[in-house]
């Protein structure tokens, strides 16, 4: 009779763990608000697929942009879920404005290329052509990470004299770093500094690639967290894809670096 009574508490109970269990386990669901960096526009695009098949019911909308606009955004309290920077500074910053849950994680890496047009109007051979005088040459507007690593990937290729010569050849300063690319592509310019990331298929035939030497290039590392106020489940569920064999996978596909 002792046992009979025991396994009629114990089989219930077992039971509710049990289901307890797999409703922790079950995919997410809901719509996911993403802040991204523009130049993690088709990798992004290509995960949110990948996602949202391997969670029923969820869907993920996106932000792209420049990452010190998303930061901005975020500051001035614009709701989303997840942001995900090209830099830890613009990081920081929302950091700083109370926006980030949780500690940030750095989940790819990218490196630095110089495209010009196919036709390659201008006879850029070389990084030290961007000193050319008449050049045409675009970059991404300050504070806009890879206009921060563009600056330093400069200083570190000349003098003074050569900084100050390819600076005077800079006739557009763009909001993110995918304009960059597009307006080099159509031949707006002689000549931008991207991501190599950036050089997609849809514009690897409009370009040509410059090479930066190693001991210039710049290693850009980008992290990402969920959001103060956000869909922490579901955030965290996205994350943890972006940071899966499967995830870094689709990154590497489009161009990015391992996780540092």
């Amino acid at each position: 009779m002792k046992r009979t009574h025991w396994s009629r508490l114990f089989f219930p109970a077992l039971l509710a763990l049990v289901a307890l269990l797999a409703g922790c386990a079950a995919p997410a669901s809901g719509e996911l608000t993403v802040f991204a960096a523009s130049s993690l526009s088709d990798a992004f695009t290509e995960m949110a697929a990948e996602f949202t098949a391997a969670n029923p019911g969820s869907t993920v909308q996106f932000n792209f942009g420049g990452s010190s606009q998303l930061a901005t955004q975020l500051a001035e309290g614009a709701p989303a879920d997840v942001f995900a920077s090209a830099n830890q500074a613009q990081m920081n910053n929302a950091v700083a404005a109370g926006r980030i849950s949780g500690e940030p994680v750095l989940f790819l890496t990218n490196r630095l290329t110089i495209i010009v047009p196919a036709d390659n109007p201008a006879g850029i051979n070389t990084p030290a052509d961007l000193a050319k005088p008449g050049l045409r040459l675009i970059l991404a507007a300050p504070d806009v990470p890879i206009r921060e690593y563009s600056d330093t990937s400069i200083a570190a290729l000349g003098d003074e004299a050569y900084q100050q010569a390819v600076y005077a050849n800079l006739v557009s300063e763009e909001p993110n770093v995918r304009q960059v690319a597009a307006k080099v592509a159509l031949g707006e310019a002689d000549a931008g500094i991207v991501y190599t990331s950036d050089v997609t298929p849809d514009i690897a035939g409009d370009v040509l690639q410059i090479a930066i030497p190693d001991e210039a290039n710049v290693l850009a590392v980008y992290p990402i967290a969920a959001v103060e106020g956000g869909q922490a489940a579901l955030a965290q569920r996205f994350i943890d894809f972006v940071l899966s064999a499967e995830g870094q996978a689709i990154l590497a596909k489009w161009g990015f670096g391992p996780r540092p």
